[in-house]
């Protein structure tokens, strides 16, 4: 095989590797997104209940919210 055959069989094979690998960090990029977006609702809801939890707490009779007898 002369100079330019082996040049240019291994530009093919350099251009069928980057077209793998621009698939790859595509379907990497939208996996990453979705995630993201999944952290995000995931954190929001965790604000609310907690927000709820120390509202519910502070409604809350009995023990918790009296003054111990000492005071």
């Amino acid at each position: 095989m002369n100079d330019a055959a082996k040049l240019s069989e291994r530009i093919d094979a350099l251009e069928v590797r980057l077209t793998y690998q621009d698939e790859a960090i595509e379907t990497l990029n939208q996996t990453i997104t979705a995630q993201w977006k999944q952290i995000d609702a995931l954190t929001r809801q965790l604000a609310q209940l907690r927000d709820r939890l120390q509202e519910a707490e502070r409604q809350a009779p009995g023990a918790a919210n009296e003054r111990p007898p000492h005071y």
